[in-house]
């Protein structure tokens, strides 16, 4: 069972930053895609970052040029570093990796890491 550990996330005032990692139990190369979701009240998860396991990044449109994500791969961790935070940005924050597995697509979640951000 693949486990996915987020940290980092708090309160921050608007124009701040935060750092959120994301420690895997196993190997990150070993997943097809890693990456970041948000979900605030009300609204659906959305995709905000994502690395592919060849390293290229997308982003939602939103976080363009504000976040970055990357990856350690010696301590098998994803980070998300957010820069320029705006209140729409407070949400849950989750941490996904994805892999295929005998045809089948398999989806792993974190338990979520909450981002406050004050105007």
């Amino acid at each position: 069972q693949v486990q996915l550990v987020e940290s980092g996330g708090g309160l921050v005032q608007a124009g701040g930053s935060l750092r959120l990692s994301c420690a895997a139990s196993r190997n990150i190369f070993s997943f097809n895609f890693m990456g970041w979701y948000r979900q605030s009240p009300g609204n659906q998860r959305e995709l905000v970052a994502g690395i592919f396991r060849t390293g290229s990044p997308n982003y939602a449109d939103s976080v363009k040029g504000r976040f970055t994500i990357f990856r350690d791969n010696t301590n098998n961790t994803v980070y998300l570093q957010m820069n320029s935070l705006k209140p729409e940005d407070t949400a849950v924050y989750y941490c996904n990796s994805r892999e295929v597995v005998t045809g089948k697509v398999m989806n792993y979640w974190g338990k979520g890491t909450l981002v406050t951000v004050s105007s």
